[in-house]
């Protein structure tokens, strides 16, 4: 968990400001479980087996009262470069956004922190180890994705740089 937390340490920010706090929480622990807790149902049903979750926050306000506007861009970095350091060390990472967030207000409070994401952790023992259906097939399954040129945006010409 170390590593991971360091690659996330790392990612770049504006200003190098690194708006992103995080809750780990391991089994067995009362935090894991008033965690599990805030999990929709869909969620919670897989991940109670996880090694370990992991509540992901936001500082959208530095402490002086001023406006982060990129806070969760680079909230969302940070736990991409978790999630790489991850998978390069042989654990999974599901990062999730089904959790209650008005249940997590009095049972865990980031200072002034918006929730980002939520994520349970382990090492895997085999796809879909532990998931119930149709969750094991889905984790089985192949990988795919939308083709790259499906998320490009184009420019505009400029009418200044036609050439008629």
């Amino acid at each position: 968990m170390r590593a991971l937390l360091e690659a996330a340490r790392w990612a770049p920010s504006a200003n190098n400001s690194r708006p992103w706090r995080f809750l780990v929480a391991h089994r067995g622990g009362e935090a894991f479980t008033r965690l599990l807790g805030i999990l929709s149902p869909g969620n919670c049903s897989w991940a109670h087996a996880a090694s370990a979750l992991v509540l992901v926050a936001a500082q959208t306000v530095d402490d002086t009262g001023r406006s982060r506007p990129w806070a969760l861009f680079d909230t969302g970095q940070a736990v991409a470069a978790l999630s790489v350091q991850a998978e390069a060390d042989g654990c999974s990472v599901h990062p999730m956004g089904g959790f209650d967030t008005d249940a997590r207000a009095p049972r865990v409070r980031p200072r002034d922190g918006t929730d980002a994401a939520g994520g349970p952790g382990g090492r895997p023992a085999r796809p879909g180890a532990e998931l119930p259906e149709p969750l094991a097939a889905r984790e089985r399954a192949p990988r795919s994705r939308e083709p790259l040129e499906a998320l490009m945006l184009t420019a505009p010409e400029s009418p200044a740089r036609r050439v008629a």
